[in-house]
């Protein structure tokens, strides 16, 4: 069965907290699919995960970019795996597609963000009735990840 998380980000925002996820990840083995609610936003993502520092960065591509199946990680606002990933990552209020198929599923909302803060409510009502497992991670004051359900 798929393992679904939820990172609740109350210290830093999603563009500081992402890159060392998806750096596990892949350090993992593990193909990524990265859901934002709109095309901007992967737009937006998309530049700052090749600059986010200065010695490296994250293999990616746009989901209408060239070659979206060879992507380690690839940026979509739809519910689409088009390189055939293993964890799904699902961010800035966008809908988790079906979960079948996946290791792993990350649902990541900025928990000052009314709108998204309810969306991550309603999802884990949803899927907790479904009868998944799921983990609650909660960003402490150091804005590390501290496991509360």
């Amino acid at each position: 069965m798929t393992e679904i998380l939820f990172y609740h980000l109350t210290e830093s925002k999603l563009e500081d907290a992402l890159p060392p996820l998806l750096e596990k990840s892949l350090e993992r083995g593990w193909k990524v699919v990265l859901q934002l609610a709109e095309p901007q936003e992967c737009e937006r993502l998309d530049e700052h995960l090749w600059t986010y520092r200065a010695e490296s960065f994250l293999p990616h591509g746009l989901e209408d970019g060239p070659m979206p199946a060879d992507q380690p990680i690839l940026l979509t606002s739809g519910a689409g795996n088009g390189n055939g990933a293993d964890v799904r990552f699902v961010a800035g209020g966008a809908e988790p597609p079906p979960l079948e198929g996946y290791q792993r599923v990350v649902i990541m909302f900025d928990g000052y963000d009314t709108g998204q803060l309810e969306r991550a409510r309603g999802h884990w009502k949803r899927l907790k009735e479904e009868g998944h497992a799921l983990t609650y991670w909660q960003q402490n004051a150091d804005g590390r990840w501290v496991k509360k359900a």
